[in-house]
């Protein structure tokens, strides 16, 4: 859903999605660009896919269903080119007035690699190259649009649930939607969710990993939450966050942001993270906020933790 993906690196406004009637999807193949289509045309968007440029400005210009449009554009286009295309959306947004967002969807190259392997799918640019060296020439072929994006979505660890969630924050159309919160918990040692707006440390709470009978068990079950709270520093520190957060949500809303994640870190993503998570989005949920949680790393930590037993 800076972002973050990086997820927004220029945040999108309310007023924008709504006065931004066209959005341009691109970026890296395999990053999930057909996806994100499919995703905009579920919000009311009509999806056009491989588009090419020259044929851009008469369908903006000639578009009169009211419907907004969400437009693909990427190497695979006749007539593809980072530089003319950037100048035609330009020309487009000065010259005849249109407002337009331009998506670009990023993604690392080991997990781009995975993903054409897995789907047996050829990348467009490994025609007669290897696999890994089309990705870097479409990398270096792209790169300025990523650097005009309005809006960057790093896909390599996120979810297709996930990016929905992003788009739907990003482009919904509905008046004066609410304020989208998105609470995960992680692991530090597999990195800093790279959609997380707000990012909080919670590995100097007492950690249950190191009690024999707590460590197969995690920050959902009671006896984890009951010896967390039982931590002097707990409670002092969740007040003080509830309190940051509490003046802060109306800030962003007001400010016409419409999405935004909180990410909640400790060592293993498994105890203390996952607690306080739960504990945020409860409080959160009290406090009459639309919120999604989601716990990045237990899964794959107690897949981990099984093979070890």
């Amino acid at each position: 859903m800076s972002t973050a993906l990086t997820r927004a690196e220029t945040d999108i406004t309310d007023d924008d999605a709504a006065a931004s009637d066209v959005v341009v999807v691109t970026g890296m193949s395999g990053a999930g660009k057909s996806l994100t289509l499919k995703w905009l045309e579920d919000l009311g968007y009509e999806a056009v896919d491989n588009l090419p440029l020259s044929m851009l400005g008469a369908l903006l210009r000639g578009g009169e269903s009211g419907k907004p449009l969400a437009i693909g554009i990427d190497i695979r286009t006749r007539d593809f080119g980072a530089q003319s295309m950037l100048a035609e959306l330009d020309r487009l947004r000065d010259e005849a007035q249109i407002p337009l967002t331009l998506v670009f969807l990023e993604s690392d190259d080991e997990v781009l690699s995975r993903r054409f392997t897995e789907t047996r799918r050829r990348h467009p640019l490994a025609v007669d190259r290897p696999l890994l060296d089309g990705i870097a020439h479409e990398r270096i072929l792209i790169a300025p649009l990523k650097t005009r994006a309005d809006l960057v979505i790093d896909t390599s660890s996120l979810p297709p649930a996930e990016l929905r969630r992003v788009l739907a924050g990003n482009f919904r159309r509905a008046e004066q939607a609410p304020l989208l919160l998105f609470v995960t918990s992680f692991s530090y040692r597999r990195g800093l969710p790279r959609e997380a707006d707000l990012v909080f440390d919670v590995r100097f709470l007492d950690n249950p990993h190191y009690v024999p009978a707590l460590k197969p068990h995690s920050g959902k079950d009671r006896d984890v939450a009951d010896f967390i709270t039982a931590d002097p520093g707990f409670a002092p520190f969740f007040t003080g966050l509830t309190a940051l957060i509490r003046p802060l949500l109306p800030r962003f809303a007001a400010e016409g942001k419409s999405y935004l994640t909180i990410a909640v870190g400790c060592t293993g993503g498994r105890h203390r993270s996952v607690y306080v998570a739960e504990k945020l989005a409860s409080w959160l949920r009290e406090q009459g906020q639309q919120v999604d949680l989601r716990h990045r790393d237990l899964e794959e930590g107690e897949r981990e933790l099984g093979a070890q037993r």
